[in-house]
């Protein structure tokens, strides 16, 4: 792992906001930001619906078919898959459901969790998924868990999707994100749960701006000013 700057962890479940706290996280601080659940919706989008039900050896071929690096830092950090960026494509609730069933999968687990640590190894991070913090860089500085209430998650989805002209009910919607928690919480594999020294925040009345300083006041005041001088924090 680089040594020169902390890897900083972002878990939590569905919905929960991870993906543009990371990015601000990671702009906040000048580090490059990796989204790993993009790298399983990636790979469950290429590898099609059944795809956990693969025989290991075959699951292993297909899969090395794909590479994954990164490209810039902050805001613009982007998410490339043999070389090309990975985009919205994989941002549908079919491709979540999907994703949530290969991540059952030990083997899809390895494979992915070796490329993020190779990448921790090149950059210092902001990392955020499931199992950042317990699995793939338990010893992070930095740990933090977010939550909230499925039903908070899901109107917060509901209005994203909105924005993007996607018409989705919003029973439905809870009812995906209770299933895809149920997923996540109860695979047998690094199931989705705070690291025991992870800083935990409930999001469900805060907004982005809120969560985002109460990540960079943690920081601070565990000596994070000594690793990033130009930190941001309102008081």
């Amino acid at each position: 792992m680089n040594d020169a700057l902390p890897i900083v962890t972002l878990d939590g479940p569905a919905g929960v906001g991870k993906t543009t706290l990371a990015r601000r996280v990671a702009d906040n601080l000048g580090l490059s930001y990796l989204d790993t659940g993009a790298m399983f919706r990636c790979l469950a989008l290429k590898l099609g619906p059944g795809a956990e039900k693969l025989p290991e050896k075959e699951l292993r071929s297909r899969c090395a078919q794909w590479t994954f690096t990164l490209a810039g830092h902050g805001a613009h950090s982007a998410l490339l898959c043999n070389d090309m960026p990975v985009g919205g494509e994989i941002r549908t609730e079919e491709v979540g459901m999907l994703a949530a069933r290969i991540a059952t999968v030990p083997t899809v687990r390895e494979i992915l969790c070796a490329i993020q640590r190779t990448l921790g190894n090149r950059y210092s991070l902001v990392v955020e998924g499931r199992d950042m913090g317990t699995v793939v860089f338990p010893t992070a500085r930095f740990k933090f868990f977010l939550d909230a209430a499925p039903e908070v998650r899901a109107l917060r989805r509901l209005r994203d999707l909105e924005e993007r002209g996607e018409g989705v009910d919003l029973a439905s919607l809870t009812s995906q994100i209770r299933q895809r928690d149920s997923l996540d919480r109860n695979r047998p594999i690094a199931p989705l749960r705070p690291a025991k020294d992870a800083f935990v925040i409930d999001t469900s009345n805060l907004d982005i701006e809120g969560v985002l300083n109460a990540i960079l006041q943690h920081i601070c005041a565990h000596d994070g000013a000594h690793f990033f001088p130009s930190i941001n924090v309102m008081y």
